[in-house]
């Protein structure tokens, strides 16, 4: 009996999830159905967002193509804070090497009250703080 084994690791079929989006009241949640517990991103209500790092690529497209939404642009002229989509209302990407998230501290809510890091199917951002996380998770990967 001959057993091949090919392929990546075992998670690399779940990357390929699809994200959904759903603008409303100048912010964004995204949806990420299908995911296992193990691989839904992760949110600190109001203080970070984890991902898996595998996934970065994907959601970094999600984030471009947020900001070429009208929603995006119509936020971000109401936004009384001009500095809302600086880099710096977020934290540069940290790797956690024991389960192979990506961490950004940074302005991300979901419904759970609870403190610390939850596995979640949908979290939010206000649309004129996608421009810094997207600037964070394209540093990252190019420094990848």
């Amino acid at each position: 009996m001959t057993l091949e084994i090919t392929g990546g690791t075992p998670f690399s079929a779940l990357a390929t999830q699809s994200w959904t989006r759903c603008y409303a009241g100048g912010a964004i949640t995204f949806g990420c159905p299908g995911r296992t517990y193990e691989r839904a991103p992760r949110v600190w209500g109001g203080r970070g967002l984890g991902l898996p790092e595998d996934e970065l690529p994907a959601f970094a497209a999600q984030l471009k193509r947020v900001m070429k939404h009208e929603a995006y642009w119509l936020a971000r002229a109401d936004c009384p804070d001009r500095r809302a989509g600086d880099a710096a209302r977020w934290s540069p990407g940290r790797y956690d090497d024991e389960d192979g998230f990506v961490y950004f501290a940074g302005p991300c809510t979901h419904g759970d009250p609870w403190p610390g890091y939850r596995p979640t199917e949908e979290f939010t951002l206000t649309l004129p703080h996608v421009r810094g996380l997207r600037i964070r998770v394209a540093a990252y990967l190019a420094a990848g």
